[in-house]
């Protein structure tokens, strides 16, 4: 059973900045309780002063197993039930393979795919006894190869299977699990780095995309779950109906 999102509470990594900061902004003005997870302590706890009593910021750096497994068990003595997930976070600092750093391969895989098995571990037993929705944000390296991306395209990878994995396994219990991938440029922090200059000329405000994740937090059925989806033609659809 899928809840209205003024009932619903949503667990958003990645969430202090870019496409995090602008999904949970969006999920929080339509009525959901929001939990903000980010390394950025300071902007987390920016955006709940600014928000107010149902926005509730978890400082964590998620590539420490440890820290993340902390932050989940806090989660859980505040007694919040997810039920919709958001895996934002990520980290792409391109390099040369040759020169790549276990510690920077590490950290990557271990905020995009690490953090992913935790998070979703967490909160899959309240899941299979009420349902709930699972998305992880993918991209194109997410089922193509890139040059200086062998760590982020190896994250990415990985949360597509990921995914495919869960969708089959959720299915019985209401668990719809999906990938979304931006499907247009945005400007984010990431981006400001990363983006050569042609492609800044085209980038759209992140929260153009936030109503394609509260499209697949309240779909009513799992129809679209294992599907890896585009963020821009969801909101598009959203848009028209």
């Amino acid at each position: 059973m899928t809840r209205p999102v003024s009932q619903q509470t949503v667990l958003v990594t990645g969430a202090a900045h870019g496409l995090g900061a602008a999904v949970a902004r969006f999920f929080h003005e339509r009525g959901a309780r929001v939990l903000l997870l980010d390394r950025d302590a300071e902007a987390l706890r920016a955006r709940t002063a600014e928000w107010g009593e149902r926005a509730m910021a978890y400082p964590v750096d998620l590539a420490d197993a440890a820290a993340t497994s902390e932050a989940l068990e806090r989660i859980g003595r505040d007694k919040h039930n997810i039920d919709t997930l958001i895996h934002n976070a990520a980290i792409l600092e391109p390099e040369p393979f040759e020169t790549l750093s276990f510690e920077r391969w590490r950290a990557t895989l271990n905020v995009g795919l690490q953090a992913a098995f935790l998070l979703t571990k967490a909160v899959w037993p309240s899941m299979k006894a009420g349902g709930g929705t699972v998305i992880y944000v993918s991209s194109r390296s997410g089922i193509e190869g890139f040059a200086d991306e062998s760590a982020y395209c190896a994250a990415k990878h990985g949360l597509e299977g990921l995914m495919k994995c869960l969708a089959i396994e959720g299915a019985g219990s209401g668990i719809r699990v999906h990938t979304v991938t931006p499907g247009m440029y945005m400007r984010t922090p990431m981006s400001e780095r990363n983006y050569p200059p042609e492609l800044k000329t085209k980038w759209v405000d992140p929260i153009a995309l936030a109503p394609a994740f509260l499209a697949l937090a309240t779909h009513p059925d799992g129809g679209m779950s294992g599907q890896r989806l585009s963020a821009w033609d969801l909101a598009q659809a959203s848009k028209d109906s």
